[in-house]
C-alpha cells in the first residue's frame, strides 16, 4: 500500500512541477527536471535519514518513469491559466495527503516511533515542493502565505500515526487523505494562514526607530 501511495504522490508532484514549469515558461528539459525533482524529492529526503537501504526512487524504476510521465503530461496538455490554477490547488492537496500518509507509514514500518513518523511524514509531504521552489529561485511555499501547507501535512501525519497505534492503519490512510483534501482546499479558499505577528511587530518597531532617528537628525540640523 505504501508503494502505491508513494507512486500517487510522485505522479501528482510531477504534475505540479510541470504546472510550475509552464508558468515559468521553461522548455521541455526544464519541464522534466522540475517534474522529477518535484516528484522524487520528498521521498528521497525521507529515505536518506531512515538509513534503511538505498532510496527507493533509485532502485524501483517505476518512480522515475511515473515522474517522467507526470511532467510530460503537464508539458503536452494545453489548458487555460484558470484551469491550471484549479488543478494545481487540487493536486497540491492530494500530494499532501499521499506523501504525509506514505512517509509516516514507512517510518513506522522501519521500527521508529511516533515522533519521527510525524516529522518524516511532514517532511515527505513538503520536501519535493520546497526543492522545486529552490531550483526555480522562489521562496519555498512551505515557509508561509500558502494556505496552511505544512500545518495540513503535520496534521495528516499525526492522524495517520494515531490510527496506526490504534490498530486501524487502513482507516488512517483514507482519513488522512480525505483530511488533507478538505483542510487544504478550505484553507486556500478562505485564505487561512498561520499568523505573522512577529514580522508585523518587528516591522512596526523598525518604523518607530526610523522615525525617531529622523526626528533626532532634523533637531540636530536645526540646532546647527
Amino acid at each position: 500500500m505504501t508503494r502505491y501511495l508513494d507512486l500517487a504522490g510522485v505522479c501528482s508532484c510531477a504534475l505540479l512541477g510541470g504546472a510550475v514549469a509552464r508558468r515559468a515558461g521553461l522548455d521541455l528539459f526544464g519541464f522534466l527536471v522540475v517534474g522529477i525533482v518535484s516528484g522524487l524529492g520528498g521521498g528521497m529526503i525521507r529515505d536518506v535519514p531512515l538509513q534503511h537501504g538505498t532510496p527507493v526512487a533509485l532502485t524501483d524504476y517505476a518512480y522515475l518513469a511515473v515522474s517522467f510521465a507526470g511532467a510530460a503530461v503537464a508539458f503536452l496538455i494545453q489548458v487555460s491559466e484558470q484551469s491550471w490554477t484549479r488543478l494545481f490547488t487540487a493536486l497540491d492537496a492530494a500530494v499532501i495527503g499521499f506523501w504525509a500518509v506514505a512517509g509516516a507509514n514507512k517510518t513506522l514500518a522501519v521500527g521508529l516511533g511516533w515522533l519521527p513518523a510525524i516529522l518524516l511524514g511532514t517532511l515527505t509531504a513538503v520536501g519535493g515542493g520546497a526543492l522545486r521552489d529552490v531550483i526555480l529561485g522562489r521562496v519555498p511555499a512551505v515557509f508561509g502565505g500558502n494556505g496552511l501547507y505544512a500545518t495540513v501535512a503535520l496534521l495528516v501525519a499525526a492522524v495517520t500515526v494515531l490510527c496506526s497505534y490504534l490498530g486501524i492503519p487502513e482507516v488512517g490512510i483514507g482519513l488522512g487523505i480525505a483530511l488533507a483534501l478538505v483542510f487544504r482546499l478550505t484553507a486556500v479558499h478562505y485564505g487561512w494562514n498561520l499568523p505573522s505577528g512577529l514580522v508585523a511587530l518587528y516591522t512596526s518597531r523598525d518604523v518607530v526607530l526610523t522615525r525617531h532617528w529622523e526626528s533626532h537628525a532634523r533637531a540636530n540640523m536645526q540646532c546647527s
